[in-house]
């Protein structure tokens, strides 16, 4: 199933020239830094600029520190009420974008798909919001009694007024018992929204890990193993347990997609730490590896190929229950994974992809379009980091085209010039892809489909790409570089 092919590398460093010339001499060196072409050199050093401010001026799909903190990694956490701290515009942004499925019933243990906002007016921004602040949290307590804790989100204006969210949230978990964490998440810090998951990880470290002792009924076994970084997006949460369970493992906690605060307390008891995100919670993983000695892997489980190699990797820090386990399940998925390939390889085989997601699948995502014989002539991130580059090397093919932060006239343009057959990147560029003709997937939160972690999930994943790549809608667009020309008008003598 592995791919085998190479991209064109002289095209590609054309075109990142042609592509770079519509901006003035000094932006078009600044984005140049951040545009490369992966070399199969494992000695050749990433060469991306990441993690930098974007350009005044140019069109980026990053989000905030609140995003990165609210709308992933505290948001999903399901039996706790997160407050989201200032105006009503960046709570219902966060309302359920990203379909973190959970287990619960609404209003009573889980609160996933509520928004609660303190809804700041310019009264508050002119006399402080702690007086709000404390009545809501009053309020929710009366409504949902059953909460087991509160976050409040803190948005821009309650950092550049200097409330002390951190006092009402030591007066008020007092006053009702149950924890409340102050998250310092004000989209204006940081670069975007990876800064919001340091700071969401800093306040896990700082509220939540406890050192007093056993969770009463709570006893350790030997193959305890806690997810992290997997939001349960369309269920993959789901389908990685079950793959862990079905190997001998036990999965005492997952974070944070269908989880609760309990798991959370409950993640240093575990014996190893499994982090699908890396970006987002590597942070917390190596905290708990200094004070706890827990050790952390990452893990995939997009596509046979890396599923079966993050199964014998996890293995190798068990005993042979636990090998003779992941080859069990290895050898039951098989004909599933086989069937799927011989399904759709024949459909998807020699398809060029270009992908542009945030987190984890630029990279985590590209063996699982390979176990379908299609090619990945790009990719790229919204928000990683220099480390997050230097693993996506590991994967992709020499020549490939990647791109950090990239702009809409530059991803536009690549497009274009490159001539993809399937785009996979987020819902503010689903649109206008489709509009230039070109098959499109939304693979920040998979289209309202999934899961795609796992092996039935990978069966979805490989039915979706091929009704993106192959539905006959595309028969009735004209993508930019197909549209004919029009032709010369012929002089016709009198």
């Amino acid at each position: 199933m592995d791919g085998e092919y190479k991209n064109d590398r002289e095209f590609h460093e054309r075109v990142i020239e042609e592509v770079l010339e519509a901006y003035p001499d000094k932006a078009a060196k600044r984005r140049r830094k951040h545009i490369a072409i992966a070399s199969e050199d494992p000695a050749s050093p990433c060469a991306v600029k990441s993690n930098i401010k974007s350009l005044p001026g140019v069109m980026t799909v990053r989000g905030c520190a609140y995003a990165g903190s609210k709308g992933v990694v505290w948001g999903p956490i399901k039996d706790m009420v997160h407050i989201s701290h200032g105006p009503v515009g960046c709570g219902h942004y966060s309302w359920a974008q990203r379909r973190n499925y959970y287990n619960g019933e609404t209003g009573v243990n889980a609160f996933g798909t509520m928004q609660f906002t303190s809804d700041f007016q310019e009264r508050d921004i002119v006399f402080g919001g702690d007086k709000k602040l404390r009545q809501i949290v009053d309020e929710i307590e009366e409504l949902f009694p059953l909460a087991n804790g509160i976050s409040i989100q803190s948005e821009c204006p309650v950092g550049l007024i200097g409330d002390d969210i951190e006092a009402v949230a030591k007066e008020k978990s007092a006053d009702i018992g149950k924890p409340i964490v102050p998250v310092r998440c004000e989209g204006f810090r940081g670069v975007s929204q990876s800064l919001g998951h340091h700071i969401a990880n800093d306040t896990i470290r700082d509220y939540v890990l406890k050192d007093d002792g056993e969770e009463a009924g709570f006893e350790r076994t030997p193959y305890d193993v806690v997810i992290i970084g997997d939001y349960n997006i369309g269920g993959d949460a789901w389908s990685s347990r079950r793959l862990l369970e079905e190997m001998g493992l036990r999965v005492i906690a997952q974070w944070t997609g269908d989880s609760t605060l309990a798991e959370l307390e409950r993640a240093p008891k575990g014996k190893l730490n499994l982090i699908h995100c890396y970006r987002s919670m590597n942070y917390i993983a190596r905290h708990m590896e200094e004070k706890y000695a827990t050790p952390w892997m990452e893990f995939n489980f997009f596509g046979p190929s890396q599923i079966e190699g993050s199964l014998r990797a996890i293995a190798e820090m068990f005993d042979d229950r636990i090998k003779e386990g992941a080859e069990a399940v290895i050898a039951k998925y098989k004909p599933l994974a086989d069937a799927v390939v011989e399904r759709y390889r024949p459909r998807l085989a020699g398809k060029k992809v270009m992908l542009y997601v945030g987190g984890l699948r630029p990279r985590h995502m590209v063996n699982a379009y390979e176990d379908l014989g299609m090619e990945i002539v790009g990719t790229g991130y919204e928000f990683a980091h220099k480390d997050d580059y230097q693993r996506t090397m590991e994967h992709v093919k020499d020549g490939t085209l990647i791109f950090d932060d990239v702009t809409a006239h530059e991803l536009e343009n690549f497009i274009e010039k490159i001539r993809p057959d399937l785009v996979g990147s987020g819902v503010k560029e689903k649109y206008p892809i489709q509009k230039m003709g070109v098959p499109f997937r939304q693979v920040h939160s998979w289209d309202y489909s999934g899961p795609y972690h796992g092996y039935d999930g990978f069966a979805i994943f490989a039915r979706d790409m091929d009704m993106a790549v192959n539905n006959p809608v595309w028969s009735l667009f004209q993508a930019p570089w197909a549209t004919a020309a029009a032709p010369e008008p012929v002089a016709v003598e009198a």
